[in-house]
């Protein structure tokens, strides 16, 4: 399982309106951070497939999603839990933390 891409388009209906909780991950293909947390991104989609969706939504091309969300710094993830943000990290974080954070909004749901 690979992290969907997301898009002003589909944001709505793959994010808000999941029935899972979701991460998104804000990126940029300049973003050198972003690159560094992409594998564990990957991992993360194929560790907890079918209890959590994992998303990869590109900022440049879908800034008024980011804005929406007030993406300042990337790579920001997101932690979305019945069409809210339940957590966020901001910067190329250790995947234990991640993982630390997902686990949490897993446990409420």
């Amino acid at each position: 399982m690979h992290p969907i891409v997301v898009n002003s388009q589909n944001f709505d209906a793959e994010v808000v309106k999941s029935n899972i909780p979701v991460l998104v991950d804000f990126w940029a293909s300049w973003c050198a951070p972003c690159r560094m947390i992409a594998p564990v991104v990957e991992e993360l989609a194929k560790e907890y497939n079918g209890k959590l969706k994992v998303a990869k939504l590109d900022v440049d091309a879908n800034q008024e999603v980011a804005m929406a969300f007030g993406i300042m710094s990337i790579p920001t993830l997101l932690i979305f839990n019945n069409g809210r943000v339940a957590d966020q990290l901001v910067g190329a974080v250790p995947k234990s933390m991640l993982v630390d954070k997902i686990t949490r909004v897993l446990e409420r749901n």
